[in-house]
């Protein structure tokens, strides 16, 4: 057969073998379990405290019923992007956020500025998002404005999930104010809170410029050819959906769709001064949603048929993205439940103090990188992996701020294509990108971020950080 012809896995197939392979490690890793204890409200685990358990590998049945305990794992993640879902599709029901891409295409057209700021604009607002309040969940509903926005400029989907995606990513590993990673991570590290965010800040600075260039390059070699993406073939019938709406005839945004697109923004904003102020989280936000979809409608001067309709419309187009997610947590219910992620994290941990301190953060770094997989929440992976390697770094001559530093890096900057993370995989269902695909685009810009993370983590030890 030739390789032209040859179909690579759909994500479901792919997270599915997973599944089964944490199921298989289960037979073959011993089980262990870290002691913990609660503090402040939160489960730590307590140092020098790994023994090993009486083993519970998992069996077919395991296997088969990981999708439903993972779908009740994640019941709100997946609550969340069907009520996100249902209020856009009110909001596309206005016809309002068509609009909005038409008018930004005109000017992307027109003016040369705009066509050379508009990815570094978004990028950097994305990224300050993530490190500043840790934007992660939240980056969903951007993925069904920044998809069709993308391709009606002339690039493809990757592009519309990367602008996002990646920047709040990469601002959320170069994270300078995150109280869910850098906060919680420096609480246990028992040093004062978002101490060291001068060199923080330029982290930030390094990794956000090193995505944006790296998007750029991708989005214009695009614009130049459409068969260089990666999603070329995926992408043709909704480029022939396009194609119909010509940019350059569209007249402006009528009164109606100002209201409309103008009660959306003030949503957002809402949605990111609840995030900063009161800490709110899925069901607060959930809420926020519901209001505007119903807002939306009004203004919109939708029937209340036309409403609901609309909503029900909305949340059905993203069914898909909802098993995914399920099939994703699935896998950590099948490690969680084989008792085998402690033991993976006592393993990694237990040679890092081999090698001289620069070499021992930067290992800290890929140790936590493979922690990830296991466990993509930063605030879930500092609460379990910081007790231990606060502590750690003290006996190998790493400093806590470092440590804290190679947990950012390694938690923030696989989050781009783990597929056991739900929103990795909630973002990649709805931008209607395969994993695969995603993947191979992906792969050379994690090999850029980690070599530059992994340079980024010399300098605290001779600045003594």
């Amino acid at each position: 057969m030739k390789l032209s012809k040859m179909k690579s896995p759909n994500s479901f197939v792919i997270i599915f073998a997973m599944i089964v392979m944490l199921a298989v490690l289960t037979w073959v890793l011993p089980a262990g379990e870290f002691e913990r204890e609660i503090i402040n409200g939160r489960e730590m685990v307590i140092n020098n405290t790994y023994h090993f358990v009486e083993s519970n590998p998992q069996n077919i049945d395991d296997i088969l019923s990981a999708p439903i305990k993972g779908f009740v794992d994640a019941a709100m993640i997946i609550g969340f992007v069907l009520i996100v879902g249902g209020a856009f599709g009110i909001f596309q029901k206005t016809q309002a956020v068509d609009s909005g891409i038409k008018a930004i295409a005109k000017a992307h057209n027109k003016y040369s500025l705009v066509r050379k700021s508009l990815i570094p604009i978004f990028m950097t607002i994305f990224s300050l998002a993530g490190a500043i309040f840790g934007m992660s969940e939240e980056i969903i509903p951007f993925i069904l404005v920044f998809v069709p926005m993308a391709l009606l400029l002339g690039y493809d989907s990757i592009t519309g999930i990367a602008i996002p995606f990646v920047g709040a990513g990469v601002g959320f590993a170069g994270a300078f104010l995150n109280p869910f990673t850098v906060g919680i991570a420096q609480g246990i590290a028992g040093i004062p809170l978002f101490s060291g965010i001068e060199y923080r800040i330029i982290v930030w600075f390094v990794l956000t410029s090193t995505a944006i260039s790296f998007v750029v390059r991708y989005a214009n070699k695009v614009k130049a050819d459409p068969k260089a993406s990666v999603m070329y073939m995926h992408d043709q019938e909704k480029r022939k959906a396009l194609k119909k709406e010509n940019p350059e005839e569209f007249n402006g945004i009528d009164n109606k769709h100002k209201i409309v697109l103008s009660v959306f923004l003030i949503g957002l904003v809402v949605l990111v001064w609840g995030v900063l102020s009161f800490e709110w989280f899925i069901e607060e936000i959930s809420a926020l949603f519901v209001l505007m979809g119903i807002l939306v409608g009004i203004f919109g001067r939708l029937k209340i048929k036309e409403m609901t309709d609309s909503f029900v419309t909305g949340a059905k187009d993203l069914i898909g993205t909802a098993l995914i997610i399920a099939l994703a947590r699935g896998i950590l219910v099948i490690a969680s439940d084989g008792k085998i992620i402690d033991t993976i994290l006592y393993s990694l941990s237990s040679v890092i103090g081999e090698f001289h301190p620069v070499i021992s953060s930067q290992a800290m770094f890929l140790v936590q990188s493979c922690i990830n997989f296991f466990v993509p929440s930063g605030s879930g992976q500092a609460a379990l992996t910081m007790p231990i390697m606060a502590p750690l770094s003290d006996l190998i001559g790493v400093s806590r701020q470092a440590s804290v530093l190679a947990f950012q890096f390694g938690d923030g900057i696989t989050n781009l294509i783990i597929p056991t993370s739900a929103v990795t995989m909630g973002v990649l269902a709805l931008g209607e990108v395969p994993w695969e695909k995603w993947a191979r685009w992906m792969i050379p810009l994690q090999i850029i971020l980690i070599v530059t993370a992994l340079l980024l983590l010399i300098p605290p030890y001779f600045l003594n950080w």
